[in-house]
């Protein structure tokens, strides 16, 4: 019995929920059978019941269900596991055409999970259509006894006798306070349908005592703790946006305002509610292990999981909410979801829905959407370029990028928009920032044919254009690439390429394999060097790959090139010829310039500076 009870329940502290969802299985099953018999029943004296004997360390939970006879203890509670809620759902649906889908204990009866807790259990129960009650009662491993039992009242009983607590030992006496009680109703069941009172303490002046100093006594009554009826299951003219804020302010701990609210009532082959909310604000822990993503999902009412995040995919996991449904298919224990179609379902419908909201916040409300993009756009990118960028399609239209010629973030779409009919790329530059960007030597030329450039700041970025590879049919180019597709670009370079041959075979020799290629620039035009990196990664992403991992041997291709039309290189040439000894100076030094303006670390400051003053 121990090894059964532990190998299927992993949280103990879900017995009270599976108890109190079967008591609520039990009323519903009475409620129905009296309005189908034509008999008296007010839905209002339908309630569960809890109360506490500390001295004897017993826990009690009563219903006014339905109740059981003998065969149905037996059948119910001597074989474990035994669903009576699932017998009697498929019995309805045998005689009738219609069916009843919220009956949680169609899950399992979850009887046992009390075992884990307690070491005795005292069933008492009478069925409503029968004079006598009965009497079960099991140790666990005993196996159990069932006699009759006079009972006035229809409905069932069920009494547990704690555990003793022992040295180095759980806590069991926990569940012997009220307040601990109170915290797990409302944790796990605080949306079922039928009041819980919970016996609790009220503190009273004692009769006689002196108002200036007043003796109190421990008075004790019960108090309905549950809230019943959740917020997800009213209509939203029921609720207005103060109470939703409210309840996702309070539920999840958050201090600032939603962004968005997204209600969702489907009803069909699938049928489910949930409540969704965009946070205002990042929370503290996000991106780090502490944090959890998932939506908590409740069925009937009753809380299944905290976080479930087969609810939501991974691109939305910043959203917070419920899911309430009585389509999903639990193990015995209620713990564990099953894989099945209804999660698939219900997550594509869910993603489907956020993400069109984020589209019209970003079409209608432009100034929020930047606020939600500052919190979890770099998130975003993150997942969009997972597996080679497999969701650039859904995820590509919700980034926003710095645009240099609208001064402003913008999306890819804007951009592909913007672009004259003869430009052959996205053009992009990456940087620590836009004013940083903007003195980048590469970007001029793009500029100058009045050409967009989408600035890189976001560490994300530089990866996103990479798993991309194109958006729209436009592939993505870095101003630092060799062939930027300009107009007469190529004639122009192929033009001082020949010119000035034995001036880059100069260059190339002295820098030796520093430098895979020394070529004529003609995207340059006030500085006279640049590197940039042909295909493959980028000087950005071979910094990037460095800081994380020091020895991994990724590297970019470098690629010098020159400005002919400058004075330093002019210089440069002239020294060739007349003082090859100062030709290299001039090649080093120019060299360690183009290294600083691509962001890369120069080896050698100190040399740098001396080389330097050695001109002089």
């Amino acid at each position: 019995m121990e090894l059964m009870i532990h190998s299927i329940y992993s949280n103990r502290e879900i017995f009270l929920r599976e108890l109190i969802s079967n008591a609520s299985d039990a009323m519903d099953k009475h409620y129905y059978l009296a309005m189908t018999e034509g008999r008296p029943l007010d839905r209002k004296d339908l309630e569960v019941r809890i109360r506490i004997n500390k001295e004897k360390r017993l826990l009690r939970i009563s219903d006014r269900g339905i109740g059981m006879n003998e065969d149905e203890l037996i059948r119910n509670l001597g074989t474990i596991a035994k669903s009576g809620s699932l017998e009697f759902k498929e019995q309805l649906n045998k005689d009738s055409e219609g069916s009843i889908k919220d009956l949680i204990g169609q899950f399992g009866v979850g009887f046992y999970s009390a075992f884990m807790v307690a070491d005795r259990i005292v069933v008492l129960t009478k069925r409503y259509d029968e004079e006598n009650g009965w009497r079960f009662e099991s140790g666990g491993v005993d196996g159990y006894t069932v006699r009759p039992y006079e009972k006035k009242v229809t409905g069932t009983e069920v009494i547990l006798h704690i555990r003793e607590d022992e040295e180095g030992s759980d806590d069991y006496g926990q569940y012997l306070r009220e307040y601990p009680i109170y915290k797990l109703i409302k944790k796990y069941s605080d949306y079922v349908r039928y009041p819980i009172k919970l016996y609790m303490p009220h503190p009273e002046i004692a009769e006689g005592s002196i108002p200036e100093n007043p003796v109190y006594r421990e008075a004790f009554e019960y108090e309905t703790v549950n809230s019943m009826v959740p917020v997800w299951q009213k209509t939203r003219s029921e609720v207005t946006r103060e109470e939703q804020n409210a309840f996702f302010k309070e539920h999840f701990s958050e201090k600032t305002d939603p962004m968005s609210v997204l209600f969702s009532d489907v009803e069909g082959s699938i049928s489910f509610k949930s409540l969704l909310y965009i946070p205002g604000k990042q929370p503290h822990d996000y991106g780090s292990e502490e944090y959890k993503p998932g939506l908590e999902l409740y069925a009937s009412g009753v809380k299944i999981m905290d976080h479930c995040t087969e609810l939501l995919s991974e691109e939305y996991n910043f959203v917070r909410g419920v899911v309430d449904t009585t389509d999903i298919s639990l193990n015995i224990s209620r713990e564990m979801l099953q894989k099945n179609r209804t999660l698939t379902v219900i997550e594509k419908n869910l993603a489907k829905k956020v993400r069109n909201e984020l589209l019209r916040m970003l079409r209608d409300d432009r100034d929020e959407y930047l606020k939600f993009h500052e919190n979890f756009g770099h998130h975003l990118k993150v997942i969009a370029m997972d597996d080679y960028g497999k969701k650039k399609d859904e995820l590509g239209e919700l980034l926003l990028f710095y645009s240099a010629k609208e001064k402003k973030m913008i999306t890819l779409p804007e951009y592909v928009e913007a672009m004259p009919e003869e430009q052959a790329y996205i053009y992009y530059a990456s940087g620590s920032g836009p004013d940083a960007i903007e003195r980048i030597p590469q970007t001029e030329i793009v500029r100058e044919h009045g050409m967009d450039i989408l600035y890189f700041t976001d560490k994300a970025d530089q990866f996103v254009a990479q798993m991309f590879g194109s958006f729209k049919n436009k592939r993505f180019r870095s101003v630092a690439s060799g062939d930027l597709g300009l107009p007469e670009e190529k004639a122009a370079q192929e033009k001082a390429q020949e010119e000035y041959r034995a001036l880059f075979d100069f260059v190339k020799q002295t820098l030796g394999d520093r430098v895979d290629d020394v070529i004529s620039s003609t995207r340059l035009r006030s500085h006279p060097v640049c590197l940039s990196n042909g295909e493959g990664i980028t000087f950005e992403m071979e910094r990037y790959f460095r800081s994380i991992s020091p020895d991994m041997p990724m590297k970019a291709k470098c690629i010098l090139e020159l400005n002919t039309a400058h004075a330093a290189v002019q210089a440069l040439d002239k020294a060739r010829t007349e003082d090859p000894e100062r030709a290299v100076k001039y090649t080093e030094i120019l060299f360690t310039q183009a290294r600083m303006i691509a962001g890369m670390p120069v080896d050698d400051p100190s040399g740098y500076t001396d080389l330097l003053c050695s001109l002089f």
